[in-house]
């Protein structure tokens, strides 16, 4: 199990395949394992390398294991890995949690970035309004009361609601458990305070961003803000939810390819 040791943290990551470097970051509560299939799948073409974010997976903060933590820091990781690995710039592809650090590291550290690809996520993680206040309380007492099981308990039927999506329901759940209670609501405080909303039309990268039909509705202005970028675009996938990549990963894919494909070095299409 490849780690990498800096003064602050234990980071654990994956690594496949040879090529134009090609980095995927998780979200919430989850880790390296949900991207096993999407490394499977362009490992041929890419050197894919996947991050556990501190407190998440097997990577732990030396420090401070249950946090507090910072989007900040994660950023601060990834370009920790990338520049230990000699991997950057990179294609980096981020899922929600995933989706913010990757918007972190375009604005603080944008000759680290290839291209973009933002998956369920946005530029601001802050959800305004009395109902998105509710949500965010919920979400804090499940996660201090039952712990990451009992949240993921919740969550699993809003991720994966159909009848098909069983066995995805429970690799989900035993998935999220692992994390430690402290570290996820670390984690889960860090993500809820986040922004770069108003330094995004900085970002000169390539960007796709890609949406599901039935993700969060507090991330549902993802168009608005693609239009604020200077070479974005938007896809969405028909039927899907937050968590895209796993419950629909071929559908990702071939959204995917194609963007990465137009930016790879001798490449044809």
């Amino acid at each position: 199990m490849p780690v990498l040791t800096t003064d602050e943290a234990a980071l654990h990551y994956e690594v496949a395949g040879e090529g134009e470097p090609l980095l995927l970051l998780h979200g919430l509560g989850s880790s390296t394992l949900d991207w096993q299939l999407t490394m499977e799948r362009f490992a041929p073409r890419y050197r894919v390398i996947a991050l556990d974010f501190r407190g998440s997976g097997d990577s732990r903060d030396l420090r401070h294991p249950s946090g507090p933590f910072r989007v900040r820091q994660f950023s601060g990781d990834v370009k920790a890995l990338l520049e230990h690995l000699g991997a950057a710039p990179a294609h980096i592809v981020g899922l929600s949690l995933g989706g913010a650090v990757a918007f972190d590291v375009a604005v603080r550290a944008p000759e680290l970035v290839r291209t973009l690809t933002i998956v369920n996520s946005a530029p601001s993680l802050r959800m305004p309004g009395a109902a998105a206040q509710v949500v965010i309380a919920l979400r804090r007492v499940v996660a201090r009361v039952f712990g990451p099981r009992g949240m993921a308990r919740m969550l699993a039927p809003k991720l994966f609601p159909n009848p098909e999506h069983e066995a995805l329901r429970r690799t989900f759940i035993e998935r999220m458990a692992r994390n430690k209670r402290g570290a996820y609501i670390a984690t889960q405080l860090a993500a809820l305070g986040w922004s770069v909303r108003e330094q995004i039309g900085g970002i000169a990268a390539p960007t796709l961003v890609i949406g599901a039909e039935h993700d969060y509705p507090f991330l549902a202005d993802k168009q608005a803000w693609v239009r604020e970028m200077q070479r974005a675009e938007y896809v969405e996938i028909p039927g899907t939810h937050h968590a895209l990549p796993v419950e629909a990963p071929e559908a990702f894919h071939a959204a995917l390819a194609p963007f990465l494909a137009r930016h790879t070095a001798g490449s044809a299409g």
